[in-house]
């Protein structure tokens, strides 16, 4: 058995979390300054882990490696297995030519294209981020944004940038259902919490969009349109996760937040002069073939292709409720394998066995099952043959090739990180702050997520650690195990996995580096944000907003 050690370096909690930084440090170095492709920056950073938690915390090397293995299995699934399945479901689209007509029902909302990227990265995304998470929203949405005309980049940017609020309650909340399940605290109550910080988010992510999109110029001109979709995300988000289903939470704020978009773009004065398509310099004006491609050249799609269009989303949505009712999912759980990874043994530092090595097989639970059930479906609804199917998944494998390498990568680190206490290291170095803590534990989630590229992961990770620091700094425990999660959400943007899908998506391999540098001062700036209300949620100011 090996037993983590917390300060291996010199007895000191503060040098020991300089060196269980490293891995993580030359990551983003790598990424962000030498702009390396993601896929080998983090293998690079995978192989220093191994030699901190070698040559510094005393781990054998054969269960490093193996925390490794486990972690790259764990990548693969389930999180790339609902990638995968979910952009299958999408290329299936693009064969039968439904995606396009999908593409100009968008358009036909309004031919703005900053209230295009509003409708389509946060509203539509916020659906996908519900239905399947982990990844699926953006890559989806960015293709979608370059056919309305939008570069690649700027695509990227923007599918990353709308990806925040919705995450915690990603996936049908399974963020949430592993945070309850990690700490012991009721999921309702943790949802509930989390949907009285990310609503808030979710007020300003529209209007950060028209900013990247077109400036000041943009802000000036579409802000209440932004705002009002914003704000009905966040109340729908807020009453569904206090008072409806936290599992719910996102379907309908997405939902409504659309319909929100629509509303105003019907109700307000149509403009005598049409607005550019995409504003914001000559970088970024449309391609030569945007205008049929949008269908502005006066091709009309009938009710029955558009409902068709539809159809793969609305399967979706079907697949996954069914699956959540209890009975059914009851019975779907009982298909479930759980074992121990050969070779594993770990102990934390008091000793406590790691669950670490506990590995669940959920073939039928899992979103990404579920997923190839409603793309099966989809063949039905579509009329696609199995040949035609077939092909459209290989593309899909091939389009994800250098994202599958980064994806187990980074998750083999970050077990890593986990296995040999690097982690723990780090947090409970960061949870020697006291009352402080409140303000710095959003930073805990933000960190997690951007290593596994999983909100979810961020929670397993830190939700009991959260929660023991919150006893020792006398803070509420419900207020800091949420807040591990609100603000993982703000990691995901700059998670090399997320790069990765994204830079795969829209045709940038490569340039993840070049992604994570648009988006890393959002990201910052919305942790920021998080930090402030966290630490007046811990002080009488907003205290009452402590459920």
């Amino acid at each position: 058995m090996y037993q983590q050690v917390l300060d291996p370096v010199a007895d000191s909690l503060g040098w020991s979390s300089l060196v269980a930084a490293l891995p993580l440090a030359v990551l983003f170095v790598l990424l962000g300054g030498v702009r390396m492709r993601a896929w080998l920056a983090s293998l690079i950073a995978l192989a220093v882990s191994l030699a901190v938690a070698v040559w510094t915390y005393g781990m054998p090397a054969g269960q490093a490696f193996l925390a490794g293995t486990e972690g790259a299995a764990f990548g693969f699934y389930p999180i790339l297995w609902i990638v995968i399945n979910a952009l299958w479901v999408y290329n299936i689209t693009v064969t039968t030519g439904h995606f396009d007509v999908l593409r100009r029902s968008f358009a036909s909302v309004s031919d703005d294209n900053r209230l295009q990227a509003v409708l389509i990265a946060f509203s539509f995304g916020a659906l996908l981020e519900a239905l399947a998470g982990f990844g699926t929203p953006v890559a989806v949405t960015s293709v979608m944004l370059i056919a309305l005309g939008f570069q690649p980049l700027k695509a990227a940017v923007l599918a990353l940038t709308a990806n925040t609020a919705p995450v915690a309650f990603g996936a049908m909340a399974t963020p949430i259902l592993t945070l309850g399940k990690v700490t012991g605290e009721s999921s309702d109550t943790l949802g509930a919490m989390v949907g009285r910080q990310t609503p808030i988010l979710a007020l300003f992510v529209p209007l950060v969009l028209v900013a990247i999109v077109d400036g000041r110029r943009g802000l000036r001109e579409t802000w209440p349109t932004a705002l009002f979709c914003g704000a009905a995300f966040g109340v729908a988000q807020y009453v569904t996760a206090n008072f409806i289903s936290v599992p719910l939470a996102d379907v309908v704020a997405s939902l409504v937040s659309a319909a929100a978009v629509v509303l105003v773009v019907r109700l307000r004065p149509r403009p005598s002069v049409r607005p550019a398509p995409v504003a914001g310099g000559a970088a970024d004006e449309p391609t030569p073939g945007f205008a049929a491609r949008a269908g502005s050249g006066g091709e009309r799609d009938s009710r029955a292709e558009i409902a068709r269009a539809y159809a793969p989303y609305a399967i979706i949505i079907a697949v996954f409720v069914i699956c959540q009712i209890g009975a059914v999912k009851d019975q779907l759980d009982r298909a479930t394998r759980t074992f121990s990874w050969p070779g594993l043994d770990l102990a934390d530092p008091t000793g406590k066995p790691l669950s670490l090595p506990t590995f669940n097989f959920n073939y039928l639970t899992t979103p990404g099952t579920q997923m190839l059930v409603a793309g099966l479906i989809t063949m039905a609804a579509l009329g696609v043959g199995f040949g035609k199917a077939l092909r459209a998944y290989w593309t899909t494998l091939v389009q994800l090739k250098w994202a599958i390498i980064t994806v187990m990568a980074v998750l083999a680190l970050a077990f890593v990180m986990n296995a040999s206490g690097q982690t723990v290291t780090l947090g409970t170095w960061m949870a020697g702050a006291g009352g402080a803590f409140a303000v710095l534990s959003p930073i805990l989630g933000w960190l997690g997520t951007a290593v596994t590229g999983s909100d979810t992961s961020s929670n397993s990770l830190f939700g009991a650690l959260q929660v023991t620091a919150a006893h020792k700094a006398d803070l509420d425990t419900v207020l800091m195990a949420a807040t591990n999660s609100s603000g993982g959400v703000l990691g995901k943007m700059v998670s090399p996995q997320n790069l990765a899908i994204a830079a795969a998506a829209v045709g940038l391999d490569g340039r993840e580096g070049d992604i994570f540098r648009r988006v890393v001062l959002w990201s910052l700036l919305f942790l920021a944000g998080m930090c402030l209300l966290s630490g007046l949620q811990s002080t009488g100011v907003l205290g009452w907003m402590v459920p």
